[in-house]
């Protein structure tokens, strides 16, 4: 595949009134992971349900490795780990019945898993560390395991492109190393990623690129080059200049 995994053009959304993006355009290549930064209200939630397809932009178009985005969701391109409180955790399902839903578009209409499928999931849950809780109810993990199903779910899918949103978010540190690692590996492997976080100190060491978004694109680039105070200031509102350098 020579098209980037993710090409998001000039792409404007609105509830409404309400602009919730603007002219946002960014690429994600396969084999990278590009960590998307900003504020509560910033569009990040907004980017993720239009590069999913579940929001059709007013402007603007979403491409995945060249597929729109209904015809990437049918060749099972897209892996999605949501955040927490998006999910009903009193349903009763195990763990494994969630990862094993990754194997859905490769069962056919009986939904009746093959030796092929129960070893992928097999492999996904041994690749997150979930092995010894796959016949657990999904609702009874801890936060941190409970993102790791949905990891393994994307990685059973056998998905290309991942969204991560929030997946460091109410997590123990041994989790989140975990997941760390997981997404590396992915990445390795050829994935591309396209990663939500508060977490502004993780970026530079989990990602290849950083997205500033305040409803726009503010900055894109390496981490280095996106994480500086004055960019920093624009889409966060946080000052962290010495107070000699602060306007």
């Amino acid at each position: 595949m020579n098209s980037p995994a993710v090409s998001v053009e000039d792409v404007t959304v609105r509830y409404g009134d309400v602009l919730a993006l603007e002219g946002v355009s960014l690429t994600v290549p396969p084999g990278r992971i590009c960590g998307l930064l900003g504020t509560n209200g910033s569009g990040k939630s907004t980017l993720f349900k239009t590069v999913v397809g579940t929001i059709t932009p007013e402007r603007g178009r979403v491409r995945l490795h060249g597929s729109t985005p209904a015809q990437a969701r049918r060749r099972g391109l897209i892996g999605y780990v949501p955040q927490s409180e998006q999910v009903d955790w009193a349903f009763p399902v195990r763990v494994v019945d969630v990862v094993m839903m990754g194997r859905y578009g490769h069962m056919g209409i009986t939904r009746r898993p093959r030796r092929a499928d129960r070893e992928a999931v097999a492999e996904a849950l041994e690749r997150t560390h979930l092995t010894e809780l796959a016949h657990r109810q999904i609702g009874a993990l801890s936060g941190g395991q409970r993102k790791r199903a949905f990891v393994a779910r994307g990685i059973a899918q056998g998905a290309s492109v991942f969204l991560l949103d929030e997946p460091f978010a109410g997590v123990d540190k041994r989790s989140e190393a975990t997941i760390a690692d997981v997404l590396r590996s992915m990445r390795d492997e050829g994935h591309a990623l396209l990663v939500s976080t508060h977490d502004l100190a993780s970026v530079p060491g989990l990602c290849d690129e950083a997205v500033l978004l305040q409803r726009r694109v503010v900055a894109n680039g390496a981490p280095d080059e996106v994480l500086t105070p004055e960019r920093l200031f624009e889409a966060f509102g946080i000052d962290i200049r010495p107070a000699g350098e602060a306007a």
